[in-house]
C-alpha cells in the first residue's frame, strides 16, 4: 500500500527565520503599526556622522546589532533575500547542524552590523548580509585541506563584480554584503561540516575491524599448518584388552 504524503520541518532555524521575519513585516505594514517597528527594533543607524547615529550609551542599540537581520523594507526586499535563504539554509544546515548554522547567523549579524555602526552613514536593515554568506558557504562547503575549488573562486568574483557594478540602496549596504561573504568563507575555511565527522568515522571503523580480522586468518592458518606439522605427529597403537600377543617360545 502506497503511503501518503506528509510534511516534514527538515530545517527548523531556516524555516523560523523566515517567518519570523514576514511576521514582523506584516505586522509593520500601513494598517497595523504603519512602519513604526522596524525602524525602532529591526534597524541599525550608522556612525556619528548619519543623520541617525549609533548610540553607544543605549542597550537597544547593541539589541539592533543582531535582530537588524529580520527586519525588511518591503515585500520585495524581504523576497530577494529568502529566495537564497529559503533554498541554501536547509543545506547548510543539513550539513553543519541547527546548532552551528544559528550560530554562524548571529555572527554574520553582528559583524554586518558592527560594520555598519562604525563605517557607515546610512541605517542597516535586512538579511542580505545572511543570504551572502550562505552563497559563500555553500560555494566552499565542499573544500578540502590544501584544496580551493574553482567555483570558488568564480562565486567571489561574480559576487564582488556585482556589488560594485550594480551597488545596492542606502538601506541595504553593499559592505554589509561584503562582510556577510567574509563570514561565510571564513566558516567555510574554520568549520568542519557534520556529515565530514560521520564519514570518518564510518570509513575508519571497517578499517580498524578488517585489520583485526585479517590478524585473527593469520593466526588460525599458523595453528592449521602446525598441527600439520610432523614433529607433531606421533603413531600411536591401542590395544584392546582382550587381545594376546604371543611374544615368542621359549623350549628347554
Amino acid at each position: 500500500m502506497k503511503k501518503g504524503f506528509h510534511l516534514t520541518f527538515n530545517a527548523p532555524v531556516t524555516l523560523a527565520f523566515a517567518a519570523f521575519s514576514a511576521f514582523i513585516l506584516f505586522l509593520d505594514m500601513p494598517f497595523l503599526l504603519k512602519g513604526k517597528l522596524i525602524p525602532a527594533l529591526f534597524m541599525v543607524p550608522g556612525n556619528a556622522h548619519a543623520q541617525v547615529p549609533f548610540e553607544w550609551n543605549s542597550f537597544i542599540s547593541y539589541i539592533r546589532l543582531f535582530t537588524h537581520v529580520l527586519g525588511h523594507t518591503d515585500w520585495n526586499h524581504f523576497l530577494s533575500n529568502f529566495a537564497f535563504i529559503l533554498i541554501l539554509g536547509p543545506l547548510m544546515e543539513e550539513k553543519y547542524g541547527s546548532v552551528m548554522l544559528s550560530l554562524m547567523m548571529v555572527i554574520t549579524a553582528l559583524i554586518t552590523g558592527l560594520v555598519n555602526a562604525l563605517c557607515l552613514t546610512s541605517s542597516l536593515t535586512g538579511a542580505s548580509g545572511i543570504a551572502f554568506m550562505l552563497i559563500v558557504l555553500t560555494s566552499i562547503s565542499t573544500i578540502y585541506k590544501n584544496e580551493l575549488s574553482v567555483s570558488f573562486i568564480g562565486v567571489l568574483i561574480v559576487f564582488i563584480a556585482r556589488e560594485f557594478i550594480a551597488p545596492s540602496g542606502s538601506n541595504i549596504s553593499t559592505i554589509a554584503h561584503l562582510a556577510g561573504g567574509l563570514c561565510g568563507s571564513l566558516f567555510g575555511f574554520l568549520i568542519v561540516p557534520k556529515d565530514s565527522k560521520t564519514e570518518k568515522i564510518t570509513v575508519s571503523k571497517p578499517k580498524r575491524e578488517s585489520k583485526k580480522a585479517s590478524v585473527q586468518d593469520r593466526e588460525a592458518r599458523l595453528k592449521e599448518i602446525d598441527a600439520d606439522s610432523p614433529r607433531n605427529k606421533t603413531e600411536k597403537k591401542s590395544y584392546d584388552d582382550d587381545e594376546t600377543i604371543e611374544i615368542g617360545t621359549i623350549k628347554l
